[in-house]
């Protein structure tokens, strides 16, 4: 497919290289030429020094005979317009990121007036994945599938599931299924005798009453979180607020800037605002940190969201979640089970991804969820299959999928199966794959 990208931020970076190690010839617009050349250097594409929102800079770079359009500019103005000029101009789907809630909510109006296929806010997804953990206070991360299923990832410590078999695993919980398991550096996608250790990783896809029995029989369990301090005014702390008044949680945040203060203030009059510096500690303890049950830390500064991390995982709060923009300084942070990490470019990133490997599929099923794990080592996929598939109505054990593959769950009518070799795959199910092969655009890719 022939793909452009308006912005060589980090989210158009982390796209051209994931997009350009596949059978696409991508093109990135920027208007720093120093960014570009950066980009070409560490990616195969091509690129072009410009406003993406120019038309003869889209002209030159071939818009009219483009498969889909990514704008991904800081600028939500400049997006929009670029977005609907490569429309016009013959881009057949075209994605903009937008950030602004006054745009944000206007989804049906930017498709059917400019012509936006995909309308993408990175902080609002930041929002709905820290939602997500606090939920699950006993989860390093949360994802999302169909009617209900969620994956979940569990730091294994000294309990009872050190030391078990992966076919034991399934007898005492035969409605979970443990997906991948992450082992230091390596990513395993286990078989019935894969045995779990001290320190691994689990990702475990099941219903939530199923994963929250789970969680209480092994002891991971936590009490639910009441309080939460949040940290840094941000767009994201707007959503984040909006959403956790569903859940019923006591909210007190925490803004440096007087002006960003006083109008979360007068946005959201039930949550404390405190204009003061979250990043010093004395006045975290004079705020009481250690009465909370949960911390984030959303400033737009990665090493003091960190530190406030660190200071609030010393002071025994049940979460801290952390906003972080390059991951690898996550490598550099001991493991903690109550700490978990939030990356809102690689949310997109993956979201985007999602949206071009559907639209560049065999239409043999449609990819509807991408969830990808430790630098794109492992992904979870979920594929919805249609009538033109060549895998329904045979046994799962009569397939010959391919080693690094698992068939995690099938979701038909609503109702989840927790596949053996004897079940199979009908039209219209949804199919939840677990896989260290990258870049599987079609279910049929699973085979031999």
């Amino acid at each position: 497919m022939n793909i452009i990208i308006v912005g060589g931020g980090k989210v158009g970076r982390a796209l051209c290289k994931d997009l350009s190690l596949t059978d696409n010839n991508v093109t990135m617009i920027e208007l720093r030429e120093t960014v570009l050349e950066r980009t070409i250097s560490r990616a195969d594409i091509d690129g072009f020094v410009g406003n993406g929102a120019d038309i003869d800079i889209q002209k030159e770079a071939g818009v009219e005979h483009c498969d889909i359009f990514i704008a991904v500019t800081p600028e939500d103005e400049t997006n929009i317009i670029a977005a609907s000029i490569a429309k016009n101009l013959g881009a057949t789907h075209t994605i903009a990121r937008v950030r602004k809630p006054a745009y944000a909510t206007h989804n049906e109006f930017m498709h059917e007036s400019m012509g936006i296929t995909l309308m993408i806010n990175p902080e609002y997804e930041a929002a709905s994945q820290i939602v997500d953990i606090l939920r699950y206070p006993g989860a390093l991360s949360v994802e999302n599938f169909s009617d209900g299923v969620h994956l979940i990832e569990v730091m294994i410590e000294d309990d009872e599931l050190s030391g078990l078999m992966i076919s034991q695993f399934r007898q005492k919980f035969p409605n979970l299924i443990i997906c991948a398991v992450k082992r230091g550096e390596e990513v395993i996608i286990p078989t019935g005798d894969t045995m779990i250790k001290r320190g691994d990783h689990l990702f475990v896809t099941g219903e939530q009453d199923l994963l929250a029995n789970f969680y209480h029989v092994t002891g991971k369990k936590k009490k639910r979180l009441k309080n939460t301090l949040i940290i840094g005014g941000s767009r994201i702390s707007h959503y984040l607020i909006d959403m956790l008044k569903d859940i019923s949680m006591g909210i007190k945040v925490i803004e440096i800037n007087a002006d960003k203060a006083g109008e979360l203030s007068e946005d959201f009059p039930e949550v404390v605002v405190i204009n003061g510096d979250g990043s010093d500690q004395e006045f975290l303890q004079e705020e009481r940190i250690e009465l909370f049950d949960a911390i984030v830390s959303l400033t737009g500064v990665d090493e003091e969201n960190l530190l406030i991390s660190l200071f609030a995982r010393r002071n025994n709060l049940s979460k801290v979640i952390t906003k972080v923009n390059r991951t690898d300084l996550i490598n550099l942070i001991e493991e903690d089970p109550s700490h978990a990490f939030v990356t809102p470019h690689q949310l997109i990133s993956n979201h985007i991804s999602k949206f071009v490997r559907s639209v560049g599929s065999r239409a043999h099923s449609d990819i509807e969820g991408l969830y990808r794990v430790d630098n794109n080592q492992f992904e979870i996929i979920e594929f919805h299959i249609t009538e033109e598939s060549e895998l329904t109505n045979q046994p799962i054990h009569s397939l010959p999928t391919k080693s690094d593959v698992l068939i995690a769950n099938i979701i038909r009518n609503g109702h989840v199966i927790f596949p053996t070799g004897a079940d199979d795959m009908q039209v219209d199910d949804h199919v939840i794959i677990a896989t260290t092969r990258k870049y599987l655009t079609s279910l049929e890719d699973i085979l031999e």
